[in-house]
């Protein structure tokens, strides 16, 4: 089994091993967001991603992406925190940081067999999927858990101080 930091991979690496992932006839599986305080909607949305597939990696945005996406507050954890916990979940394999606000060249890299997002996005919307499905691959829009996001955990927080 991989130590944790041996999961958390940089953009330069992804190409080497997306292509040795390949080459042994697994079915690469991608997703990104921002992770920053996981919950149960992620873990259940994150063991469904990888049921679609063998090998699930996620494209997770560095801080001052989510900073851009989610506000001057945002991210509560750290990159390399939030990284870290995501690969310390059973369906993850590997995590890549990605600076831009969206992860487009990532997908460009990794060519994934199948892209997915959560279900509050519509194939059509999910950044890459012109790539992806381009290449033979498929788009999926995945479970929605209402009622679960960091967003509401941090406003109930906020409520009970």
């Amino acid at each position: 089994m991989m130590k944790i930091e041996d999961r958390i991979i940089e953009t330069n690496r992804i190409s080497g091993i997306v292509s040795e992932l390949k080459q042994a006839g697994k079915k690469i599986v991608f997703t990104n967001g921002c992770f920053d305080i996981l919950h149960f909607g992620h873990v259940s949305y994150l063991e469904e991603a990888k049921s679609c597939g063998d090998i699930l990696i996620i494209g997770l945005n560095s801080d001052a992406s989510v900073k851009r996406l989610k506000g001057e507050t945002r991210p509560i954890n750290g990159e390399m925190e939030r990284a870290y916990v995501l690969c310390g979940l059973k369906p993850v394999d590997y995590v890549m940081i990605f600076e831009e606000d969206t992860p487009i060249n990532l997908i460009k890299q990794v060519i994934p067999s199948v892209i997915v997002k959560g279900g509050d996005w519509r194939p059509d919307q999910i950044v890459g999927s012109d790539v992806v499905l381009a290449n033979g691959g498929e788009v999926r829009s995945l479970l929605f858990k209402e009622g679960f996001s960091t967003t509401n955990i941090i406003s109930k927080i906020n409520e009970e101080s």
